[in-house]
């Protein structure tokens, strides 16, 4: 049976990249409006249905152009895919804010760390708070920033295509084994 297949690494290129830049400019719209350092929860939460959306729109896409057919395999490599390449591009994002346009990044983070620290915990002595602070600096760095947002994204991406993948999967009986 002969049926016009889409690669897997199409819909990866195309879906990481879509998700990429969607999620750059929703990075640009809190750089802008001053909520980059600490965002709303409800912001995260938007920007994980955002990252669901365009992966399982990449899944439809896969299965839609190979006869309605998706191995388990395949959107776990489609998902992982468009995670990795959506969380390089968010790499590029991090190094431009945090190299070109908030050189003083580290800082900046540790300040809203230590008035939140303050908020929750106004009794601490000044000890207790740079503790914490020296603690958390190392979260602000970007050798530990980029390894770790690359993983969360393949983390997350893989959790989004495993389960989009058991609920679209459908095999082939036609295909070789």
């Amino acid at each position: 049976m002969d049926t016009n297949t889409t690669s897997t690494k199409d819909v990866m290129l195309k879906y990481g990249l879509l998700l990429g830049i969607i999620m750059i400019l929703f990075q640009v719209i809190l750089y802008v409006t001053n909520n980059f350092l600490a965002p709303h929860w409800s912001l995260g939460v938007l920007s994980f249905v955002i990252m669901i959306a365009v992966t399982v729109m990449g899944l439809k896409t896969f299965k839609k152009a190979n006869g309605g057919f998706l191995k388990l395999g395949q959107a776990l490599k489609i998902g992982l895919g468009i995670a990795l390449i959506s969380g390089l591009i968010g790499v590029v994002w991090t190094l431009v804010l945090t190299q070109v346009l908030e050189p003083n990044y580290s800082e900046l983070a540790l300040g809203v760390v230590r008035d939140q620290v303050l908020e929750q915990y106004p009794d601490m002595t000044e000890t207790q708070i740079e503790q914490t602070l020296s603690f958390q600096e190392n979260f602000t760095k970007l050798g530990f920033m980029i390894p770790i947002s690359i993983l969360f994204s393949l983390f997350f991406g893989f959790i989004i295509s495993l389960i989009a993948g058991l609920i679209m999967r459908k095999d082939n009986p036609y295909a070789d084994a």
